[in-house]
This record gives C-alpha cells, structure tokens and sequence, in this order.
C-alpha cells in the first residue's frame, strides 16, 4: 500500500513592521513538504542472448540461428505477449587465444552472438521465459534497472501530491503556533521524481530464477513560499 514520507526543513520570514502600519511587509513562511510512493514492478524489460565461439565462422553463425530459431519455437505461446521484440541483433568478431596443452601459438575464433529484446507487462512470463533461455544455454542479467511499473507516471503524481499535502500541512502548523492562518503560495518549486529506488532485489533461488521481485520508493519534494496572515 502507498506510505509517504514526511521530513522537513523550515524558514520562517516575518515581516517587520513599518513606520506606516499600511506599508508593512507581509509575513511569509518558506518549507519543504516530502513525499513518497511504494510500489511493486509489473513489468519489465529483458534480453537473452545466444553466443557461440567456434573456429570457424559460418559454423559459429549456424549455431547461433539454431539456438535462435530452438528459442523462438520454444516461446511461440507466449509470443503475442511479448512486446517491442526483435532478435535483430546479430554480432559476428574473432578474437585469439593460446592453443589448448599450454601452447604460447595463438588461435583466431570466431564469435557469433545474437540478441532478443522485448518487454513483458506480465511478471509470470518470466520464469517460464528464463528456464527457457536457461536450457538452451543462453546469457541473460536479472537486475532492478530491468523492472518498473506500468503507471510510473501515475505514481509520480500521487508522490508529488503528497509532497504538496506535506508542504501546506507545515504550513498550517506553523500559521497556527504564531497566531496566525496560511494563505496564498507564493512559489512553489518541484524537486526529485528521478528514477525509483529499488527497495530490494530480484532474487533468484533453485529451480525458480526468480522467488521474488521486490518494491520500489518513488520520492519527490517540493518547496514552497506561503503567506501567513
């Protein structure tokens, strides 16, 4: 469920009293109200990777459209739900190395690597779509950057909301210890609401890659100029 935050800094500006009483500057309270939102990703983004290191380079680059081609027949149901997804991506480099026995000769081996990429919206694909890239020995990383929500934007103005409610909040308390009420904000300025925090990783444990996904904290601040009358 959504929780905020509430840490705050506040200056107090009170006007001083002119000769006049009717050119008296009005008094004005400045602060920053916090606010945050918790939430568990929905989705996310994913590549797997087929490589294959051979001597020869038509046959690195055969094995990978193999591998490529098993991946492909191995996910055809989850395919309609798999968005943006593309295995475009094909790389071919020689790289050497010392001959196998100890040898100090230097043999040339072609690399063939090619990529998938999609999104899923559907976190209970994954695990299915990793133990298939698992069985047929493809690379992958499973990492926070890789996880986020649907309705971030949602999320970032609930976050922003509350840090407002926060702002004015102080803002009465403040108005009310001096005797006095809250009014009209003067500026108002909105800060944060950069990436979200993973609260805690994915992990992955025996036969499941991943057991659990865990929250994330969006934070924004804002601060605020009120007039006190």
């Amino acid at each position: 469920m959504p929780s905020s935050s509430v840490r705050y800094a506040t200056t107090l500006i009170i006007g001083l009293a002119l000769a006049s009483p009717a050119l008296s500057t009005a008094s004005e309270v400045s602060l920053t109200g916090e606010g945050s939102v918790e939430y568990i990703p929905d989705s996310a983004r994913l590549r797997f990777t087929a490589a294959v290191e051979e001597q020869d380079a038509d046959q690195a680059t055969r094995k990978v459209n193999a591998m490529i081609s098993d991946w492909n027949e191995a996910i055809d149901q989850y395919r309609g739900q798999l968005n943006d997804y593309t295995d475009a991506n094909l790389n071919l480099y020689t790289r050497s190395r010392p001959e196998k026995g100890g040898s100090a000769e230097l043999q040339r081996w072609s690399v063939a690597s090619q990529a998938v990429t999609f999104s899923v919206n559907d976190l209970d694909l994954l695990n299915p779509l990793v133990s298939v890239a698992q069985s047929l020995g493809m690379e992958y990383h499973l990492g926070p950057e890789q996880f986020y929500h649907s309705d971030e934007q949602g999320f970032q103005r609930k976050a922003t909301a509350r840090a407002i409610a926060d702002a004015r909040a102080q803002c009465k308390f403040v108005a009310q210890e001096l005797n006095m009420s809250c009014g009209r904000v003067k500026s108002i300025n909105v800060n944060g609401g950069g990436r979200p925090v993973p609260m805690m990783m994915a992990e992955a444990r025996g036969s499941s890659p991943v057991s659990s996904i865990g929250p994330r904290e969006l934070q924004v601040s804002v601060s605020a100029t009120f007039e006190l009358e």
